[in-house]
Parts: structure tokens; sequence; C-alpha cells
């Protein structure tokens, strides 16, 4: 008899459709990854850039608003907002998406509004940049928003011993999925010229594509997700929006009931923050330290997604052998390694693109594992709620790390000891994530099994 119900225990933990359920939940990721690769990495900031140049008043500047603003600065100050925004914004959305237990049609419809706003980016040309930056808004905040939706997914479709496996691989199609229509927009991008149409078309039909495939590729998700809890009807008096508040409120005063989630989220916070600082400047420093081409930054650019792919699914097998938590913290000491290597050995181009490579084995397997760890440490049916302060750890932070390197650079003068001052986050992460009980943190949230 125990024999029984453990199979039967085992059969409805891992329903025969779940396994569809995990790909169309990989589909979403291959889908939208074309966002953050196409448009934010690569085509928009200088598009949009090169519109605001030419929309300039007599005194250089452009006056959005009736702001006097330099248009080389318009994009960082557009990704700047659109971070408070989703500040702002996405624990509302994670806590209506738990609360009304609608997530496969918030995610729907979020991708819907997304896909939309990018590829409306087709028409924007000559003085139109107030055009493309309300559309990046929007999309940005859609496309945030949607991952919060998208994580939530996360513990419903995989058990507890899947979810680093399922997380990964999640990751790692994302990378390739975002890599491969960057690829076919680079050569369309390269041969602009001889195909008979402009770099500025060139761009546009870029822009274009990546709101397609994001849509596109949204449909099989929504097809095979399913929603797990019964829809919930409004109160008398009440609508999503009053709720959602009330859900808020009443997710910073429960936080505090998960102490290992909390603590948690600090150590993503800090070392999280250094990664994205460090994949931010890569650029930068290829660019104004050694002198490389745009050609080569591309190349570099373009590596790394695919690279990544192996890096996600190499630390998924890590996993299994140290547990997600180590596999981390072997991401972070790497990381830490990486810094000194920037420091002390990056002066070619091909000494770079090394850099870039070991870039791509960690980033993917220390973001990877940490959702998945995450995931173990909130309670069930707040899961969009939850993986909104994740969210927020993860983008509306991103300003902390970045400020401390401007800083470094303003006092030292020295593009490498800039870098390598950012050892401190990887460090004070990867203290903070030791300190971090796993199995207190499971049971603190009821997930034990």
């Amino acid at each position: 008899m125990p024999q029984r119900q453990k199979r039967l225990g085992t059969f409805f933990l891992n329903p025969p459709n779940q396994k569809r359920e995990q790909w169309a939940w990989y589909s979403y990721d291959w889908g939208n990854s074309a966002f953050s690769t196409t448009v934010v990495t690569l085509f928009l900031g200088p598009y949009l850039t090169s519109l605001a140049k030419a929309a300039v008043a007599a005194d250089g500047k452009i006056h959005p608003l009736g702001l006097a603003i330099d248009p080389r600065a318009l994009w960082s100050y557009l990704i700047a907002l659109s971070v408070i925004l989703q500040v702002l914004v996405l624990p509302l959305v994670g806590a209506i998406a738990d609360y009304g237990h609608k997530k496969r049609e918030m995610l729907g419809g979020l991708a819907l509004i997304g896909s939309i706003a990018t590829g409306l980016m087709f028409f924007m040309h000559g003085e139109h940049y107030l055009w493309g930056a309300a559309l990046f808004l929007v999309a940005n905040l859609v496309f945030g928003a949607s991952i919060v939706i998208y994580n939530a997914f996360l513990p419903e479709i995989a058990a507890p011993d899947q979810r680093d496996t399922v997380s990964s691989t999640g990751w790692g199609i994302g990378y390739l999925g975002g890599g491969t229509l960057l690829a076919l927009n680079l050569y369309l991008y390269s041969n602009a010229q001889s195909l008979g149409i402009s770099d500025g078309m060139a761009v546009r039909i870029s822009l274009c594509s990546a709101g397609i495939w994001w849509g596109l590729f949204t449909i099989p998700a929504y097809l095979g997700l399913r929603n797990h809890a019964a829809a919930r009807s409004l109160p008398p008096g009440e609508n999503y929006l009053s709720i959602g508040i009330k859900q808020v409120i009443a997710l910073f005063k429960d936080i505090r009931l998960y102490p290992q989630a909390l603590l948690f989220l600090v150590a993503f916070l800090l070392y999280n923050d250094a990664i994205q600082t460090v994949i931010s400047l890569s650029s930068q420093f290829g660019s104004d330290q050694l002198g490389m081409s745009m050609g080569s930054l591309t190349k570099a650019i373009l590596m790394v997604q695919f690279v990544a792919f192996f890096g996600a699914t190499g630390f998924n097998f890590l996993s299994k052998w140290l547990g997600a938590k180590n596999s981390i913290a072997v991401a972070l000491v790497i990381w830490t390694a990486v810094l000194f290597y920037i420091y002390l050995a990056v002066k070619t181009e091909s000494e770079f693109f090394v850099l870039a490579f070991v870039i791509a084995i960690v980033m993917g397997g220390s973001q990877a594992l940490s959702r998945s760890l995450f995931s173990q440490l909130i309670p069930k049916g707040r899961e969009a709620e939850y993986f909104s302060l994740y969210e927020i750890s993860d983008k509306g932070t991103s300003w902390i790390s970045p400020l401390f390197f401007g800083l470094a650079l303003e006092l030292t003068g020295n593009y490498r000891l800039a870098i390598l001052s950012l050892i401190i986050f990887f460090i004070g992460g990867l203290i903070v994530l030791l300190r971090v009980n796993i199995p207190q943190g499971i049971k603190e949230a009821n997930n034990a099994h």
C-alpha cells in the first residue's frame, strides 16, 4: 500500500501534461529574449539617439515635456525611468496575478501589448524620438511584468527536484532564441546596402522583427500553459486595483515571516547587480580601453548568446552534484576571478574574447539557479507576488553597482581599478548567500516534501 501511494504521489506531482507545459514555458523565453538582445542590447539605443540628435533645437538640446536634455543622454534617462516604473508596477502585477489566478491570461495580454509596442517601432524615423521613447517605456514595462508572471509558473510546472533543470533549460533556450534572431538581424544590417535598403531601414526592420518574434512564440506558451488554481471572484465593492494594493501591503508585511527568502534576496541584490554591471560595461571596456571595432564587439555579443546556453545547462549538472546554493557560490568565485582577469590580463582583442567566453559560461548558470533556488523559499499560491520582489532585486537596484563603478572611476581615473572595485559586491553577495539556510527556508515556506 505505501508503495502504491508513492506511485500515485509521483503521478500527481508529474502529470502527463507537465512536459508539455514546460516546453510551452520554454517557448516564451525563446520569444521574449529577442526584445532584450535585438532591441535593448544592440539596436534601439543608438538608433533612438540618432533620431534625438536630428531633432535638436538651436541650443543643441531636445525638449521633451519642456525639459532641456542632451540627446546623447536620452537613452540612459529612458532606462532609468523604465526601471522606476517597474519598481512601482511589478508588485501590483504580481499581487493581481496571484489573487485572480489568471496567470496564463495575464502573460498572454502583457506579451501582446509588448510585442505590438515593439513592432510599432518600425515607424520610428526622422525626428520621431518621442514616439520611440514612449513605445520603449511601454514595451519594457510590460516585458518586466510578463517576466514576473513567467517566473511564477516555475513552481507550478516543476517539482522541487526538477526546478534547477527546468530553470536552466529555460535560460539556455532563451539565449538561443535571442541569439538566433540577433544573428539574422545582424546579417540584415551588415548587408543592407547590397539588399537595396538603408541602414536605418535595416534597424527598423530588426526592431519590428523582435516584436513579431516575441508575439509569435508567445502563442505556444499561451496554448500550452494552464492556470493551476480556480479563478477567484472579486468581493463586492472591490476591483483588481484595490485588491492588488491590499495584497502588496500584505506582501511587505508578510515577507518578514520568511527570513531565509529575504536573506537570499539581499544576496541576490548584491551579486546580481554586479553581474549586470560587468555585462553592461564589457562592451564599453572593449571599445574605450581596448579600441575594439563595433564589428568585433558585435561578434563577441553574439558568441555570448550561444555559449551561455552551454553555461546554463552545465551549471545545472553541477547543481545535481553540489546543490543550487553551492553551485551559485562557485559561480560567484568565478565572477570574482573574472574581475581579476580584467584587471591583470585583458589587453588585447583575443583576451577580450576569452573574457566574453568565461562570462557567458557563468552568466546563465548563476541566474538560472538563483531563480530555481528562490522558488523553493516562497509560499505556494503567492509565487507572482514574491517573484515581483525578485524582479525588483534584479532590475530595480541596477543603479547601485554602476554608481559605485562611476565613483571609483572618477576617484582613481583608472578603468581597470574601477572594474576591480566591483569585487565588493560579489564577495558581499557570496557572504550573505552562505548564510542562507536553505532547509530552514523551505520549512518556513511550508515547501518541505
